[in-house]
């Protein structure tokens, strides 16, 4: 059964991607994001980011949600899924356009990358299409004009995290040549719709957090506080779902995950060994402290068990 929250001003979230199973560094995104809510007497939603049906494995879903409950991260409300939101999105998308912040781009990946410069996350975009489409050239995605007013925000881990969207990303892509909706455009839309007060999620995504921060300005929806969990890693130094080390973790046995789990955030030993996930959490959420997160994973995914 759902936990029940004691203070609704409080919303937090789990997104998953159902590419897969569940493993440590997602385990890791969902202790936080839960341990903070609950701490705080609040609200814990899941949402499937499935709007990229490609990707999908069939079945991960739901695999991923039963391991959620047999690691005792009960949700409060009815799982969300973005592959049937693609109604308000598409509302999103049309308010940018009315105001004339969106333009058809007709470049592939491949282009960007040789014509632009190289970015924090990627190629920037060279605006090759910012004044119109080329002659001869049919749009494949749609792009949001960005601004040069550098976008700040105070992350609750990492301090100051500021960074200049024109400069550093370029205009970015709202819809892509596949018609699917973006990651940014999604995200924005759906915490706003859930009213998720605070987001508390891998670092990874730290730097996309302007480029959303900047969509609320311009949709005139609320901004989040936000957290960024430091990422599990292999021994190679690489993010665990992009390497062979993700191996999924255990829910038959789910305490030995979540103790590492505990301890790659930084948070004080337990006072006795759980023996169960409902035991865990009851040691675990009065002890929770963001504070005590670390910046960085203090050590490779492969020796923090």
């Amino acid at each position: 059964m759902p936990a029940q929250p004691r203070d609704r001003c409080y919303r937090g979230r789990f997104a998953p991607s159902p590419t897969g199973p569940l493993h440590f560094g997602s385990l890791i995104a969902a202790v936080g994001s839960f341990a903070d809510a609950r701490a705080a007497g609040g609200v814990w939603l899941v949402r499937m980011d499935d709007l990229d049906r490609t990707r999908e494995v069939p079945g991960t879903a739901d695999a991923i949600l039963r391991a959620l409950e047999r690691f005792g991260l009960h949700w409060d409300q009815s799982v969300c899924y973005q592959s049937r939101r693609t109604d308000r999105y598409a509302a999103a998308l049309e308010q940018l356009r009315r105001q004339g912040l969106t333009y058809p781009c007709g470049c592939s990946r491949r282009e960007i990358a040789a014509a632009g410069r190289a970015g924090p996350e990627g190629p920037i975009y060279p605006g090759t299409c910012r004044n119109g489409l080329p002659r001869n050239r049919q749009a494949r995605a749609e792009r949001l004009r960005v601004s040069d007013t550098p976008i700040a925000l105070e992350d609750q881990i990492h301090g100051l995290v500021q960074q200049c969207l024109a400069a550093d990303v370029g205009d970015f892509v709202l819809r892509r040549a596949d018609g699917i909706h973006a990651y940014q455009l999604a995200v924005v839309v759906d915490d706003a719709e859930q009213r998720i007060s605070h987001v508390v999620r891998g670092a990874d995504l730290m730097l996309s957090t302007p480029r959303q921060v900047y969509l609320q300005q311009l949709l005139g929806l609320p901004r989040p506080a936000y957290a960024h969990l430091p990422l599990a890693l292999d021994a190679h130094g690489r993010k665990l779902s992009k390497s062979l080390a993700a191996a999924p973790v255990d829910p038959a046995d789910p305490v030995p995950a979540l103790l590492r789990a505990w301890r790659f955030l930084g948070q004080p030993s337990l006072p006795e060994w759980p023996g169960s996930a409902a035991q865990f959490w009851q040691l675990a959420v009065p002890r929770w402290c963001l504070a005590r997160v670390p910046r960085q994973p203090a050590l490779p995914a492969a020796s923090a068990r």
